[in-house]
Formats: C-alpha cells, sequence, structure tokens
C-alpha cells in the first residue's frame, strides 16, 4: 500500500554534464505529472513521463531537474552595422546640437543595445540521456520507497480503526434482538390497549406487530457491514495495483449502512454506537484520500 506523498532526489555527473532530479508528489484524484526543467530536455519529456508512469498511478508528481551542461561553448558575435551606423549618426547630431565634442571610441558605441549580439551555437545533448534517465529513477525508488514507508504507517492506522469498528458492530448485533423485541413488545400492548373492547382480531394484531417492529431491525445492515470491513481489510493487503479509490467505495457503503442504522436504532446505547462508528469511518476517509 503507497501513500500519495512522497519525496526523492538523486544527482550524477560525468565528463560532460552534471544532473540533479527531484520528484515529489501529493494526493490527487488521477495522475498529473508536471516537469521544471531547461528546455534542451523537452525533447526526453515523454519518454520521461513513461518512466514515471512505472511509478506511479495517482497523485501530482512534480519532477524538478537542474542541467548543467559542463562543454567548452562555442559563441559567436555578430554586429548590426546598420544600427551603429544610426547610433554614430545620432550622436553626431546631438553633438552638434549640445556644441559638446562626438564620441571618437568605437567601444562607446558598441556598448549602445544590441549593437553587438552574442550566439551560442546549439550542440546536441543526446548523448545525456543515459545519465539523465539513470538519476530518474534512483530519484524516483527513493521516491517510491518513502511512499511505501508512508503507506505501511497508514496501514497499521487502518488496522487498529478496523478492529474497533468490528467491535462496535458486533455489540450492535448483540443489541437487535434486544431493541426489536422490546419495541414490538411496547408496539403490542399499546395497540392492545387502544383497541381493547373494538372487537379487532388479537392474532392480525399480533401479525401487524411483527411487521412492524421487524422494520426497525437492523441485521441486514449488519451483516453488510461486517462484509464491507473484511473487504476492507483483504484490500488494504493487496501489494500489486493502487486501492485508493476501492478503498474510498467501501468507505462510503460502510458510511451508507452506519447511517441506515442510526435511522433504526431507536435505543440509547446502540446510537452511541452508530455515533463512535461515523467518527472513525470520517478518520478512515481522511486517510484514504492519501491513498494511491
Amino acid at each position: 500500500m503507497k501513500s500519495m506523498t512522497g519525496f526523492g532526489a538523486a544527482g550524477q555527473e560525468n565528463e560532460n554534464y552534471k544532473v540533479h532530479v527531484e520528484v515529489k508528489s501529493v494526493n490527487q484524484r488521477y495522475l498529473d505529472i508536471s516537469f521544471s526543467m531547461p528546455r534542451v530536455l523537452n525533447v526526453f519529456e515523454n519518454d520521461m513521463r513513461k518512466v514515471i508512469k512505472n511509478f506511479s498511478a495517482r497523485g501530482k508528481v512534480d519532477v524538478n531537474i537542474i542541467f548543467h551542461d559542463k562543454r567548452e561553448k562555442e559563441a559567436r558575435v555578430f554586429v548590426d552595422k546598420n544600427l551603429a551606423h544610426a547610433y554614430r549618426e545620432a550622436l553626431y547630431e546631438l553633438s552638434d546640437f549640445l556644441h559638446l565634442t562626438p564620441p571618437s571610441d568605437v567601444c562607446k558605441i558598441a556598448v549602445y543595445p544590441d549593437v553587438l549580439r552574442v550566439q551560442e551555437e546549439s550542440r546536441d545533448i543526446l548523448d545525456s540521456r543515459e545519465l539523465l534517465f539513470m538519476s530518474l529513477e534512483r530519484a524516483l525508488h527513493h521516491f517510491s520507497e518513502m511512499r511505501e514507508r508512508e503507506g505501511e504507517h497508514t496501514r497499521r492506522d487502518f488496522d487498529a480503526r478496523l478492529d474497533f469498528l468490528g467491535g462496535a458492530v458486533e455489540k450492535l448485533a448483540f443489541y437487535e434482538p434486544e431493541i426489536v423485541g422490546k419495541y414490538r413488545a411496547h408496539l403490542s400492548a399499546v395497540l392492545n390497549e387502544m383497541l381493547k373492547g373494538q372487537g379487532i382480531d388479537e392474532m392480525r394484531i399480533m401479525q401487524e406487530t411483527v411487521l412492524y417492529a421487524d422494520r426497525i431491525s437492523y441485521n441486514e445492515e449488519i451483516v453488510r457491514l461486517k462484509s464491507h470491513i473484511a473487504q476492507f481489510r483483504e484490500t488494504i493487503e493487496e501489494m500489486h495495483e493502487p486501492i485508493g479509490r476501492k478503498l474510498d467505495f467501501l468507505i462510503q457503503e460502510i458510511n451508507r449502512e452506519a447511517n441506515t442504522i442510526a435511522s433504526k436504532a431507536n435505543f440509547t446505547q446502540a446510537a452511541k454506537l452508530v455515533v463512535d462508528i461515523k467518527s472513525e469511518v470520517e478518520k478512515l476517509r481522511e486517510q484514504v484520500q492519501n491513498i494511491e
């Protein structure tokens, strides 16, 4: 079981390149990968996405890459002759107007914007691929290990909360026959008192009492609750696929059964147990949001 929150970093270098990769993620419903890296690495982006998808199925994953090309760069300096001539003419015009000495040093013209332009020759970086992807995979392994550690901590928390839920459900199951029996007896007594002397068949009263009392029975909900809790336990032991969405569905089902029991169980002790169950379910829900 993996958390969607994690961080991993790795770096390597050789005689030509130096690379440092950081990968971090937070919870999100679907997988969203974003890169912060020099534009020269865009040629590798699609392949890097494929590698990342082998390590993460859900979450917002941010990849930051620092890339340094250590090779000496070839550069050329271009002179904008027309612009230099225009600057010179403008300066002579200004010197005549202000009665000042015009500049005679070429360096004074060269410092003006865009007279000289430096252009670095682009160089092939495809040979940096192996170093880049080795760094990325090492960072992703560290990233995955952290997510697994976080997932293990969460699984232990799940185990404790599921133990509590299981115990609470067993208590509810114990109270259910008593609640139904008391309600049936009370309803029968009230009906007999109200209909006394009206010639109503007592058997008919008993039948209607039983039917109505059965409506407050939550035995079916107890059976489904036990099943959902058992499925939750089985699911968090799965190791080969993302389970977050399945856990989220089970949480919804557990909560639905608890709400149904709450509407039926007109009994103080049972009502208190349902409140405790819903409180634990909410804590489970918060934790599930961070599971891949």
